[in-house]
């Protein structure tokens, strides 16, 4: 019987890979045998990053600094890896950003850095994964995460900015998929919830904000730590050649109701 999810021989890149998500996303993949790319702007994190689940998951790792709005820096951090390791079969394009303020009192500058980084920053790496290393393998699994944000607005807090964003993100997604499909590369997204990361933990800390959650939540809490991990296998896994252009909501149920 064959065994599935086994990501052995394959090469992941994780952006956003120096705190949080991205790092679980990271080590759940290194755990199915998977080789892992770190990008992050942060040097010093993302080797630790890269250190840390070599010596727990016994795999290859690669630390590439990375700033996902500079195009060049982009098309380089990508041809590192395929000097290095001579295929790239999975992204996940975790980095991001979020700007919190009543939409009224939202500058120019925060609503453009937002869609920067978010939406033109996730596009510029998938953009390179697939013309430099996906499309001329015939092969690739990209995942881009969203946010349930994406699918829904919300009155509680403030962050339109970063709804239009990850909501250019989910449609981003599916032209993608139609495009590269052909390919043999399948593009998914992941739309989280509320989990703790260094962006929103002060936030969910907050009394206001946890009784809401509860009344808003169908499993009333927010997501745990390793609650993102088997969506990203699934979708990052070779027998999963047939789901393409979906979005996958882990939010608990939030968007269901």
């Amino acid at each position: 019987m064959a065994k599935y999810f086994d990501l052995t021989g394959r090469v992941a890149i994780v952006t956003g890979c120096s705190t949080g998500l991205g790092v679980q996303m990271a080590k759940a993949l290194a755990a199915q045998g998977a080789t892992i790319v770190a990008m992050a702007r942060r040097q010093n994190l993302i080797e630790e990053v890269a250190k840390d689940i070599h010596d727990e998951f016994g795999v290859d790792t690669l630390a590439v600094r990375c700033d996902i709005t500079d195009t060049e820096n982009v098309d380089s951090a990508v041809k590192t890896v395929l000097e290095k390791f001579g295929r790239i079969d999975i992204l996940i394009n975790n980095a991001g950003t979020g700007a919190v303020a009543p939409a009224e009192d939202i500058t120019d500058e925060q609503f453009a850095n937002e869609m920067n980084i978010d939406l033109f920053g996730t596009f510029k790496v998938a953009r390179a994964v697939a013309k430099y290393a996906m499309i001329p393998a015939k092969y690739g699994r990209i995942i881009n995460i969203a946010s349930m944000y994406g699918l829904v607005g919300n009155k509680q807090l403030g962050s339109s900015p970063y709804h239009a964003a990850k909501g250019g993100v989910v449609n981003l997604t599916r032209a993608l998929a139609g495009e590269w499909g052909k390919y043999n590369i399948t593009v998914n997204a992941i739309c989280p919830g509320y989990f703790y990361t260094p962006l929103t933990q002060a936030t969910l800390d907050t009394p206001e904000f946890q009784a809401y959650a509860k009344a808003s939540i169908p499993s009333e809490r927010y997501g745990h730590e390793g609650e993102l991990d088997t969506a990203a296998i699934f979708l990052a896994a070779e027998e999963s050649s047939y789901v393409n252009g979906i979005m996958v909501p882990v939010d608990g149920g939030y968007t269901c109701i």
